[in-house]
């Protein structure tokens, strides 16, 4: 296995109610003054800040998509074809020196948003779901850390994604809006914020809601961006070319860049645009720079556990990128790993298979759910594709085959039981007369927004393998912070993410 977003949060949004108002006899701001006091007295002093500094946040990664991935890599097979441990191949950021944790609850759920949370990292401050860098009246603006050392310490300021590069979790770093569905109005804060270098998927909306408005990169190389459209181009940039943005040659489902596993021989993954942002940042005065592996959320939110487990991969060789860099300056140099929530309810354990795992089955998945979908689905629909064939598929590209093929099977758990059969036989008959718009309530548990063919797939062979999701949506559960370089120490413990912002600030030096 090399390795859309769903629905909106389901979870509480509506409440309106902040956190720590339940039972707890004070309101959030005396909260959030009680948790900043209590951390800043168990924090040690730093007395040189970082000259650079890295922070990577896997949007909806959270210790579940971490330990699932570690221990795919871990993991081989007995003579019973139960997973055993062949040795702990651990990801790079298992291996920072300090872990810490973070709470990620924002002023209006226990299931938050990644614009909220996003917020609160790069500003310190809570806000609603669905808002960028705003109070809940959406009245005031807050500036966002790497405004500050851009604009305080003269630091140059890059932002990688694998989604959209006007999303919420990379706008949350430049933008200042209402609602993170004002794409066209991040694009403009993207191009006016002068931040020096932007890689990525594509902007969504670029010509405005209406279409109609001035391109987005048109107005950027008129405010003095390079802008790169192909990996040819993006492999000449250097740091003479000046403020850049560079936008995926290969882009896919909603103009963002493909799941890891789908990549082509050749095409540029995350762990390259970090490379040449590096390139393109070392400067005497330092650089911070925002790296968002923003698709593993989008593969939690599809529930397809495989392409999590890649994504989560690419991400962590984007992280060695700056770890190597990190070994040329030790003493100058920060980098941080976090979460802005977890997405999915993603459980390593199920009920059908008890106590047992089988997580090499999933290499047999050999495509995304979103490619599935683009590659094969839409063909099934226009072409009336019987099910016996849309199962020879089935069989090449997820690897489950039926009874009467038991004998074509990789392993006899990948055989489908009559229960799972009719199941996919079921999602076959829905995917082909098309989706209703309103669902029931069996339908959404069943099959989410998603294709009912593909997101039944990905079910059975995440079941398969001994791994759950409990959701389509996000989860209230904490998320890591992995620290390792200057000011490491500051993020030990279990927080809340508004200290990620305060422990940064201190130890730059920002106001």
């Amino acid at each position: 296995m090399k390795f859309k977003k769903g629905l909106a949060i389901m979870c509480a949004a509506a409440m309106g109610i902040s956190a720590f108002t339940f039972g707890s006899g004070i309101n959030e701001a005396e909260a959030a003054t009680v948790v900043k006091e209590n951390t800043a007295t168990a924090k040690p002093t730093v007395t040189k800040a970082p000259k650079y500094v890295f922070m990577f946040i896997g949007d909806g990664m959270s210790y579940p998509q971490i330990q699932l991935t570690n221990y795919y890599l871990s993991a081989l097979k007995d003579t019973n074809n139960n997973d055993i441990v062949e040795s702990k191949k651990n990801l790079t950021m298992m291996n920072f020196p300090v872990a810490g944790s973070a709470q990620t609850y924002d002023s209006s759920s226990f299931c938050p948003d990644s614009a909220s949370t996003a917020t609160s990292i790069s500003t310190g401050n809570k806000t609603y779901s669905g808002t960028i860098n705003m109070d809940e009246t959406k009245s005031e603006s807050y500036e966002t850390i790497a405004e500050k050392l851009k604009d305080q310490l003269g630091y140059k300021v890059g932002i990688v994604s694998t989604v959209n590069l006007n999303h919420a979790t990379p706008a949350a770093f430049y933008a200042h809006q209402p609602s993170r569905n004002n794409y066209y109005e991040i694009g403009q804060e993207m191009i006016s914020s002068d931040f020096d270098y932007f890689a990525g998927g594509g902007l969504l909306k670029p010509d405005g809601a209406d279409g109609k408005q001035k391109n987005l990169y048109e107005a950027a190389e008129e405010a003095g961006y390079n802008v790169v459209f192909t990996k040819d181009e993006a492999e000449k940039v250097n740091a003479s070319s000046g403020k850049t943005i560079i936008i995926d040659e290969t882009l896919a489902d909603s103009d963002a860049m493909s799941y890891d596993m789908d990549l082509e021989n050749g095409e540029w993954a995350l762990k390259d645009y970090v490379k040449k942002g590096i390139e393109v940042l070392d400067n005497d005065n330092g650089f911070f720079m925002m790296v968002e592996g923003g698709k593993i959320d989008w593969a939690c939110h599809a529930n397809d556990a495989a392409s999590t487990i890649s994504d989560t991969l690419a991400l962590d060789e984007a992280i060695q990128e700056a770890v190597a860099f990190y070994n040329e300056h030790p003493d100058e140099t920060l980098i941080l790993v976090t979460g802005d929530h977890e997405t999915g309810g993603l459980t390593i354990g199920f009920a059908g298979t008890d106590y047992d795992t089988f997580l090499t089955n999933l290499e047999n998945q050999k495509i995304s759910y979103a490619k599935y979908d683009s590659d094969y689905v839409a063909k099934y629909k226009e072409n009336k594709t019987s099910f016996e064939d849309v199962l020879k598929d089935v069989q090449n590209m997820f690897g489950l085959v039926t009874k009467e093929n038991a004998a074509q099977a990789k392993d006899e758990t990948l055989v489908l039981t009559d229960y799972e059969y009719n199941k996919l036989k079921a999602a076959y008959d829905k995917t082909m007369a098309g989706q209703e718009e309103e669902l029931s309530q069996e339908e959404y548990v069943l099959y989410g927004t998603y294709e009912p063919l593909t997101v039944t797939l990905t079910h059975i062979l995440n079941n398969k393998s001994g791994v759950n999701f409990a959701s389509y949506a996000h989860t209230g559960l904490p998320v890591e912070v992995f620290a390792m370089g200057v000011g490491q120490d500051m993020f030990e413990g279990y927080y809340d993410n508004t200290d990620i912002f305060f422990n940064l600030a201190n130890i730059t030096g920002v106001k």
